[in-house]
């Protein structure tokens, strides 16, 4: 090889060693957004309803998958002090003790008086450092750094998501609670109306027909009642599960809730459109940025291995034949070395690591795009259900009206003589299933609300939650 050749190649491994990976993610083609979004960091608390508040407070201070993601933050943080230990030599405390036997072999006996034992203890500092050259080090612990963000970012994904369940559990347990109010009351009106059906059956002036057709109606709503009482048991145990509580608080739960007040509190309007920093406001966006960054950063930690290393050695302590003489009489040694290691055999396997490393980084591109992806998506059906919702509830309130204002002419026509009995129930099934649909839209425009806050990044302090990562070699945040 000639010395311009040589030069060369030095210059190119040189070069090599110097290309690091981009970590921004990806450009994608965003919707149009606006500038005027709301502050969602506790929008809970636009419903003006304290039970809500409260349980929602107890079930981000307990949920056991909120505290199942802090554990796993502080193993993250545990990786980054794990990851930084290979910046800083290592120096360890050793001590040696040797003992060896001497033999005489033909004509060369041990001289007279020679023992053919001999002792020899050490005792020293023993230091060792592999000098970063390439960065390798310092790349592995910002990567370190950028899972540790990570895992911040998925903490407040798992909060974000217990704040709006909790949420979501305490609507359906409002609406369930709600219908059971409303099919006791009517299963009064049905015991009432068998009563009168059963004087008037014993008065001979209706047959067997009325009578059956009202204790048949009787028994539905019976049934009706019975799976609403399961309903609402089923939401209380699930909301305890959220809330942390022990099992026997979730076997036995007790929520107090004052149905009525919370029912009739007035729903938040969250005003349309995505808002323009949304990239920032979603937690899990923000934790595939961190992921796919430390991926970028993972695959140059992986290409140093192409290069030389350089690794520094030092002793330095004291060697004796006795025990008793180590620190009196021992004699002082030391010694210092350097040692380069340039790959030969093995690119292969180094190569392959490489390739794995990316291959990894290009699943996490794709999991970013998802991720976003979804977020547009969760938004856009969001923004739909928080206006159709509110038209629907607005039509099923006047339609629940208009029913019990038929039921109320219906009866007055069966009383008077001039409409079957038919009629009636014809109308008292129409007002209740009116009554449950318009229970059901109220729900819905109070779970969109969630769903919307939700879909914008809302449960969280995006801009003081999460430590941004750095280290005495500098800041490894995540760029755009």
């Amino acid at each position: 090889m000639t010395r311009n050749t040589f030069a060369a190649a030095m210059l190119a491994v040189a070069l090599a060693a110097c290309t690091t990976t981009p970590t921004a993610p990806p450009k994608l083609d965003l919707p149009p957004t606006v500038d005027n979004a709301p502050q969602l960091t506790r929008w809970w608390t636009a419903f003006g309803d304290p039970t809500l508040d409260k349980l929602v407070d107890e079930a981000l201070a307990n949920n056991l998958d909120v505290r199942a993601a802090m554990a796993r933050v502080e193993s993250a943080r545990a990786q980054v002090t794990l990851s930084q230990a290979d910046l800083f030599p290592t120096v360890d405390l050793s001590f040696d003790a040797n003992r060896t036997r001497s033999t005489t072999r033909g004509t060369n006996p041990l001289p007279p008086g020679f023992s053919p034992y001999a002792n020899d203890i050490r005792v020293g500092l023993q230091a060792s450092y592999e000098v970063d050259l390439w960065n390798k080090f310092r790349t592995a612990t910002r990567a370190a750094q950028n899972d540790l963000v990570a895992s911040q970012y998925a903490r407040e994904t798992v909060r974000t998501v217990v704040a709006a369940d909790t949420a979501r559990f305490y609507f359906n347990l409002l609406a369930a609670d709600a219908q059971l109010a409303v099919l006791e009351d009517t299963l009064k009106t049905r015991d009432e109306s068998v009563a009168l059906q059963t004087d008037r059956y014993q008065a001979g002036i209706i047959g067997e027909y009325d009578l059956g057709t009202a204790q048949a109606e009787r028994a539905s709503v019976a049934a009706d009642v019975a799976t609403s009482r399961r309903a609402v048991a089923e939401f209380e145990s699930a909301l305890a599960v959220l809330l942390g509580r022990s099992p026997r608080e979730v076997f036995t739960p007790q929520l107090s809730r004052d149905v009525a007040a919370s029912w009739e509190k007035s729903i938040p309007a969250i005003p349309s459109g995505i808002p323009s920093d949304i990239l920032a406001r979603r937690p899990d966006i923000r934790q595939s940025e961190a992921q796919l960054a430390a991926a970028n950063m993972r695959i140059d930690v992986a290409r140093a291995d192409y290069f030389p290393s350089v690794s520094l050695t030092g002793l330095l302590g004291t060697e004796a034949g006795a025990l008793r003489n180590l620190f009196s009489g021992g004699a002082f040694v030391w010694s210092i070395g350097a040692a380069i290691a340039q790959p030969i055999i093995g690119f292969k396997a180094i190569e392959a690591n490489v390739q794995s490393k990316t291959a990894a980084r290009n699943e996490l591109i794709v999991n970013y795009t998802k991720t976003v992806q979804g977020a547009f998506h969760d938004a856009h059906d969001a923004l739909s259900a928080n206006e159709t919702t509110r038209a629907a509830l607005a039509a099923q309130t006047e339609r629940k009206d208009r029913l019990a204002q038929v039921l109320e002419l219906s009866d007055l026509r069966y009383r008077s003589g001039y409409s079957p009995y038919l009629e009636v129930l014809d109308a008292q099934r129409q007002l209740l299933q009116a009554q449950t649909l318009q229970i059901v839209a109220a729900r819905n425009v109070r779970l969109a609300v969630v769903d919307l806050a939700k879909a914008l990044g809302g449960g969280w302090d995006y801009a003081n939650a999460v430590e941004p990562p750095g280290s005495v070699y500098g800041s490894a945040a995540p760029t755009r």
